[in-house]
């Protein structure tokens, strides 16, 4: 488990003796819609960019104040210089507030090659695996004419494998969660899945295979509590989930979750066809969708309440990045949606920092109210 940690808390690190160590390109990609498949095909290393959780004045001259604190963090970060070492950016289309990020990025952070993906706003749209079939022939030419070699199918293979293996790995360690006494913590888990965005998967499913043979025997010397569920937009608040599982007068575990830095991102695997490009393009339209392409009906709730079944999710914190329209929307829905399943949930609504005092205060309130009703 420290590995993965070391990970996500060397990220830059990581990345940078990377490229030193095996001479190859790194591309940040601004969202989980990027095919990576295609870029660990090319020999590039795919890592998400993620915001740093500090306070930053560099942004406003740049994009609205209105828009989500995840964008407006990512794109700090590229603008003070921490990203420095990428080769290139991708951005597959996802909502308005990213695509602002990517477009300032691409203008004023030095950078060598940048791609704006265009795919499906809609993921129940008639022909769309075939409309982003055809784009992704356009991206994998410009990575090929970019890396200076083609991308054959033998490559395509070994990227599919490389990315379905990852998927089967963590949805494994995903198993140990269900057990009355999960064997791993909500931050383990939030630490797993966000390590694989960071480093080379080769090298992550590795780990986890080692992990998985101490998993079955594994105990934590902590009581479980109300097993809790994570809904909404972007997280990777490790000092929330840490405070939450251990530092509150009421026990509780976080034993799943439905974002894109969780269980969202790796749920779904890729099903092979012999159009390669064609089975890429269907695994991600496919795949649990994000509240930006989850209409005109919303596909995804059916996977949340499977989820909370299959994990005895006892109550759900429905977690708001503030100004993100997409869940914000989702957000009356949702909550109608836990109530109908009798599962209570509690809003938060999420900025740039954490206000762990705060935060605290509100979570062992509403624990409190569920001491009697779990």
């Amino acid at each position: 488990m420290d590995q993965f940690t070391n990970w996500v808390d060397n990220r830059h690190e990581y990345a940078k003796e990377w490229k030193k160590r095996t001479g190859g390109k790194v591309v940040g990609c601004l969202c989980t819609y990027v095919p990576e498949e295609i870029l660990y095909a090319a020999d590039i290393l795919p890592i998400r960019i993620f915001g740093g959780h500090e306070p930053s004045s560099v942004v406003e001259p740049h994009i609205l104040g209105m828009f989500c604190p995840f964008c407006r963090d990512t794109l700090a970060q590229g603008l003070e210089g921490k990203y420095d070492y990428l080769d290139g950016i991708v951005l597959a289309q996802s909502c308005l507030h990213m695509r602002q990020t990517f477009w300032s990025w691409k203008k004023h952070v030095p950078i060598d090659f940048t791609y704006y993906l265009p795919m499906p706003h809609c993921n129940q749209a008639v022909g769309q695996n075939d409309y982003l079939r055809g784009e992704y022939v356009l991206f994998k030419e410009a990575v090929e004419k970019w890396v200076g070699q083609p991308i054959t199918t033998e490559a395509l293979d070994r990227g599919i494998d490389i990315m379905n293996t990852n998927r089967k790995l963590c949805k494994q360690v995903y198993e140990f969660r269900k057990a009355r006494k999960p064997a791993l913590t909500g931050l383990e888990a939030m630490e797993l899945v966000l390590s694989g965005q960071m480093v080379d998967k080769r090298e992550h499913n590795e780990v986890i295979k080692s992990w998985l043979t101490e998993l079955p025997g594994r105990e934590l010397k902590r009581e479980v509590g109300t097993r809790l569920m994570i809904v909404g937009s972007e997280d990777d608040d490790r000092e929330f989930v840490q405070m939450v599982e251990g530092k509150l007068a009421f026990p509780a575990t976080f034993v799943v979750e439905d974002h894109c830095t969780g269980a969202r991102y790796f749920w779904d695997e890729l099903v092979p066809q012999e159009d390669r490009l064609m089975a890429i393009a269907a695994r991600y339209m496919d795949r649990v969708p994000c509240p930006s392409k989850d209409w005109p009906e919303r596909k995804r709730f059916d996977f949340i309440f499977d989820m909370a079944k299959e994990y005895k999710v006892e109550a759900a914190v429905l977690m708001q990045q503030k100004f993100c329209d997409p869940h914000e929307l989702d957000m009356p829905s949702l909550t109608q949606a836990f109530k109908d399943h009798n599962i209570p949930t509690y809003l938060l609504e999420f900025d740039i920092t954490v206000p762990a005092g705060q935060f605290r205060i509100r979570m062992e309130a509403f624990l409190e109210t569920l001491v009697d009703f779990v």
